[in-house]
């Protein structure tokens, strides 16, 4: 049941209602006595006025009162306007005594006329209004099923849901309660009328609870007969079926969210153990081709010690080469790790384009042996605001990607331009180009081209570095290929 109100509030409410009810029935008498007094006054000058023509004018405005204002007021009415009638317009003028029998016929036609039409006319005016509100409800219970249903995360959605429902309807206060998570939900907590102890209780019943004097309601959330929690509303009170229909369509959005959380729960677990899986391969594949090359070489090594001088210094080379390799390899993994974490400081300082892109080539100049490299950079190039070393690595990924993938007799181009505040960097090759599929995946970690990945060497790894540096400046990287043409990958760098 619900809890007593509070001392003074409920009565003070109550009170208030009643006077401007009452202040609403004066005004509604007064006009409809009033318009048969107008009615009286005018018919009384009209000569030879016929007692139809009266009668009619009398019922017609017991019919606008029936279908304004109610059935009590048009009786009311309806009963007045007989006796006004029999009095001045029914013979003996002046009195409400009948002399020809067939008035009184006339004078109760005239008043169950009025009181038949009365009634239809009210009945047809409250299933209007009927239709109207639950027209504006299945409005809202629409608004509100769109707000439920653009939200997926789980928290973001519980403490939205009051709130959501009390601006649907109009409502001062709403307040939800879920047994499994102990906690209530509420739009603010200045409304002790919904209480935790009345929530918990709705919840346990299974039934709602309406207090239509307080303006309180309580329905219990269900999918099916399973109930999930409660909620409390304060305000203007809703229909039994729209109080349920919200409660079943906010049960439905908890337990949808939670399934969206659940499947996105198990979606990342896959695409981690996914990378998981792409990261060994990757790195087992990598690391496997320099080991088997140095254990190679060591064994040859220990196992012809009077091997000549040329060979043993062949082996070693290769020894020394792909130890190089490995440390490479390490160090990229080492850095990648870094930049996802966002541990990297970047050293800023205002650096010349051909400067850096001198910088790139330096560092990938073993990549690019016996390449021809163009460059289209204009001599007025403002400088930008980079980190060098870092920058630099960029454009040796870009170049050496370049490289890779293009076939060794075709140039690789380096162009420059500004665009509004940035400078935009572009490495073109003439490479077998990409996929449309695989340019918005070419930038992840461990991805490498379908027909590639086991042709040419390679972790993965150079490109999502290129991009977390790239963005670390706060500019942007991308590509752009044509099958068969060639592709063009470019990035951008702050003035």
């Amino acid at each position: 049941m619900p809890s007593p109100p509070e001392p003074g509030r409920s009565g003070e409410r109550s009170f208030g209602v009643s006077t401007k009810r009452l202040k609403a029935t004066l005004y509604h008498y007064t006009v409809a006595i009033g318009t048969i007094a107008v009615i009286i006054f005018a018919y009384r000058r009209l000569p030879d006025v016929s007692h139809t023509t009266v009668a009619l004018t009398f019922l017609l405005v017991v019919l606008f009162v029936a279908s304004r204002w109610g059935l009590t007021t048009a009786t009311t009415t309806a009963v007045v306007a007989t006796f006004a009638f029999n009095y001045f317009f029914l013979p003996p003028i002046g009195t409400l005594t009948v002399a020809d029998p067939q008035n009184w016929i006339a004078l109760l036609a005239f008043l169950t006329s009025a009181i038949v039409a009365s009634r239809l006319s009210e009945r047809a005016r409250r299933e209007a209004l009927n239709a109207t509100r639950r027209r504006k409800e299945v409005e809202r219970l629409y608004s509100l099923s769109q707000q439920l249903l653009a939200t997926e995360n789980v928290m973001d959605l519980l403490n939205s849901i009051p709130q959501f429902v009390r601006e649907a309807f109009g409502l001062k206060a709403a307040a939800m309660y879920l047994p499994k998570r102990k906690e209530v939900y509420r739009t603010g907590p200045e409304h002790p009328e919904l209480s935790e102890e009345q929530l918990e209780s709705v919840s346990g019943r299974g039934e709602p609870v309406v207090d239509e004097e307080r303006q309180l309601c309580f329905v219990p959330l269900r999918i099916g007969v399973r109930p999930v929690g409660s909620l409390g509303l304060q305000g203007p009170v809703l229909s039994r079926e729209t109080l349920e229909a919200v409660g079943s369509l906010i049960a439905i959005s908890i337990e949808r969210a939670g399934a969206v959380e659940t499947l996105t729960r198990a979606e990342a677990a896959r695409e981690s153990e996914k990378l998981r899986s792409a990261l060994l391969d990757s790195v087992t594949h990598e690391f496997r081709t320099p080991l088997t090359a140095i254990k190679l070489s060591v064994t040859t090594l220990l196992s012809t010690p009077d091997i000549e001088a040329d060979g043993r210094r062949e082996l070693l080379t290769v020894i020394n080469e792909e130890t190089d390799r490995l440390n490479h390899l390490v160090g990229e993994a080492a850095e990648m790790a870094q930049l996802d974490a966002q541990q990297v400081e970047l050293r800023r300082e205002p650096h010349g384009v051909r400067e850096v892109i001198a910088a790139g080539l330096e560092r990938s100049k073993q990549a690019l042996t016996g390449r021809e490299v163009k460059l289209q950079v204009p001599e007025n190039l403002p400088p930008v605001s980079v980190d060098l070393e870092r920058i630099a690595e960029v454009l040796a990924q870009l170049l050496e990607n370049a490289a890779k993938y293009s076939p060794p007799a075709t140039p690789i181009t380096i162009s420059a331009e500004t665009e509004g505040k940035m400078v935009n960097v572009s490495v073109a090759d003439r490479g077998p180009g990409i996929e449309d599929l695989e340019l918005s995946l070419i930038f992840e970690k461990f991805y490498r081209g379908r027909d590639q990945r086991y042709r040419v060497q390679g972790t993965g790894m150079g490109l999502a570095i290129a991009k977390a540096i790239v963005e670390a400046h706060g500019g942007t990287i991308g590509v752009t290929s044509q099958l068969g043409s060639g592709s063009v990958f470019h990035f951008t760098v702050p003035l």
